[in-house]
Formats: C-alpha cells, sequence, structure tokens
C-alpha cells in the first residue's frame, strides 16, 4: 500500500502509540486507573494540539489509524472474553446483561432524538452508554456510514460520545461507590449493579474492588456480559442505521456486516477453548488498548473543540438522565434477584 511508503505515516504512528503506551502507564495510578488507558490517550491526544507539527504530522493518517488499528485493537480484545466464565455466570447475569444492553441503546437513542442530537451522536452515546463507554462507541462506529464530506463530523461525535461516556461513567462510579453504606448489599449484589450498570470496564473494576474480591469478580463479569454483545449489537444497528439513513451514492450499498467482529468473536473462542499460556492472553489483551488507544489518540489529534462546547450539552444530558434510570434498575434488580 502507498501509505506504507510514506515517512510521515510512520511518524503519526510514533506519535500516537507515545500516547497509548503513555495513556497505559497513566492508568496504572490511583483515581487514573478510574479513568481508564482509552480515555487517557485521547486526552493525550487533544493536549497535543497545542504542537502544531505533531498536529500536521498526523492529519493525513487519522483515517487509518483510528480504522484499521481500531479493529484490530478490537479483534484483540476478544482474548479478554473467557466464554466459559461467562457460561457459569448463569442466565440471570445474561439475561440482564441483554436488557441492559437493548433496553439502555433504545432509551438513550430516543431520549437524544428528543433533545435535538443527530442519529450519528445519539446513537454513538447510545452504544457507549449501554454496552463499555469507548470501546462500544469506537466498535459501532464503523457501521455508522456517512456520505462524503462527512467524515470530519463523525470523528466529531465519536470523540464527544467518548467524553461523554468517560465523564459519566466515572461520576457514577463515585456516587456508587459512596452510596454503598446505605445500600446493606452483599458483595455478589454491589458487583452486579457495578458491572451492569458503569459504562467502561474500568469504571466496573473500581467500583466492585471497592467491596473486595467477590465483589470485584461478579462486577467483571457482569461488565463482560454486555461487551459480549458488541458484537450482535454492531450487526443490528448496522443494518438498521443504513435502512434509516441511507448513504447518497450512485452504487448500491452493502450489507453492513462488521467482519473485524467475527475476529472478536474467533478470539474469544481460542482464549477460551485453546490451552494458550495466561501470559500470552495477558500479552494480547495489552495489544489490544495499546491499538486502541493509538486509535483514540488519532482521534484526540483531531477533534474540534469548539464544535464539542457547542453540541455537547445535549447528548451529555441524555446519558446523564440515562444514568440514572440505568443505575437505579441494576440496582433494583440486583437487590431482589442475586
Amino acid at each position: 500500500m502507498e501509505i506504507f511508503k510514506r515517512k510521515q505515516f510512520y511518524i503519526a504512528v510514533l506519535i500516537t502509540l507515545a500516547c497509548a503506551s503513555l495513556g497505559s502507564y497513566l492508568a496504572n495510578f490511583p483515581g487514573l486507573s478510574m479513568v481508564g488507558s482509552l480515555v487517557i490517550a485521547l486526552i493525550l491526544g487533544m493536549l497535543l494540539q497545542a504542537v502544531p507539527a505533531a498536529k500536521s504530522a498526523v492529519k493525513n493518517d487519522v483515517g487509518f489509524i483510528s480504522n484499521k488499528l481500531l479493529r484490530l485493537g478490537i479483534i484483540l480484545l476478544g482474548f479478554k472474553l473467557n466464554l466459559i466464565t461467562l457460561a457459569h455466570a448463569g442466565v440471570k447475569t445474561i439475561l440482564l446483561a441483554v436488557i441492559v444492553v437493548t433496553g439502555m441503546i433504545t432509551l438513550t437513542y430516543w431520549v437524544a432524538r428528543k433533545l435535538g442530537v443527530s442519529s450519528s451522536l445519539a446513537i454513538l452515546t447510545a452504544s457507549g452508554t449501554g454496552i463499555c463507554g469507548a470501546a462500544a462507541v469506537m466498535g459501532i462506529s464503523p457501521q455508522i456510514q456517512v456520505g462524503p464530506g462527512q467524515a470530519e463530523k463523525k470523528r466529531e461525535d465519536e470523540v464527544l460520545a467518548i467524553a461523554i461516556v468517560a465523564i459519566l461513567g466515572t461520576v457514577f462510579t463515585l456516587i456508587e461507590i459512596l452510596i454503598k453504606p446505605l445500600l446493606h448489599f452483599t458483595p455478589t449484589q454491589f458487583g452486579v449493579m457495578a458491572g451492569g450498570s458503569l459504562h467502561e470496564i474500568a469504571h466496573a473494576v473500581a467500583a466492585g474492588s471497592s467491596v473486595g474480591p467477590v465483589g470485584l469478580n461478579e462486577a467483571i463479569i457482569m461488565k463482560l456480559s454486555r461487551v459480549l454483545l458488541l458484537a450482535p449489537a454492531a450487526l443490528i444497528i448496522g443494518i438498521w442505521y443504513q435502512k434509516v439513513h441511507p448513504v447518497e451514492s450512485g452504487a448500491r450499498q452493502k450489507l453492513p456486516i462488521p467482519w473485524f467482529m467475527g475476529g472478536f468473536i474467533l478470539a474469544s473462542i481460542v482464549g477460551t477453548f485453546l490451552s494458550l499460556p495466561a501470559g500470552l492472553i495477558a500479552l494480547l489483551v495489552k495489544a489490544a488498548y495499546i491499538f486502541l488507544g493509538m486509535a483514540m489518540a488519532a482521534l484526540g489529534l483531531s477533534v474540534n473543540f469548539r464544535v464539542i462546547v457547542e453540541r455537547g450539552h445535549r447528548p451529555f444530558l441524555a446519558a446523564t438522565m440515562i444514568s440514572v434510570v440505568l443505575m437505579l434498575f441494576t440496582m433494583t434488580i440486583a437487590k431482589f434477584m442475586f
């Protein structure tokens, strides 16, 4: 490919790799671990806009890095899913995950549209809220087909949706930890609530660990049950979005099958049923977050801050309202069913 022959491409890769690696390192510190490496990489990319040379170096390769490396990262993220562990979680956990993902995506999208949010931004925010935060936004985004000249607006929608779920996920993590003594939940109940209601895996881990190993384990299982639904959600959303918002072009549109999600599922199958060393699995998952972090950094370097300020308040309001509903719903289910 011509892109691999350009020196500027490798400079862009090194810049985004540096952001992703630093984000991964900083995410190990208390407080920042709740934010997560992906969001930190995004913020670092946004800060680098103050360095014109960095912004210029990445400008022509944002599309490739935020697209191809994103897909690779999503595929490798499949190694994080152990299907046997999820199967042992039981019907209640899987059913709750299906209800949360389906209900929250639908409700968030509906509220956001009622508030005047654009369709693409509404569905990306809804996906991040309902499934697994930033990774879900980036996983669903390739399914949102846009017309010529709309690529920049789509990247703005991605950044805005990621920022919303990152902020709200952190806020609601703190809220759940603060109200924990008032709930009188068992560690299992609190873990289920955390994994079922919080947006990022990092948020679920932070909240679940506050009640000990049992709560942490339940939070992770509940959260990964939602992550597992990313693949079918991407397919369904892609088909629906293309039907409702067809792209104007002379060529016949192809069915938006997210083939990279097939790789995601295959990776989870391989990681579950083949006897791969635990160290190798950990390395592959680490690589997944590095590639996703590079995609985030590329987005951060291309974001238009003025647009975010102008368009951010309505989707933020919609996601806040639904996050409250989600917390109350999972709180009730955890109390009476677990």
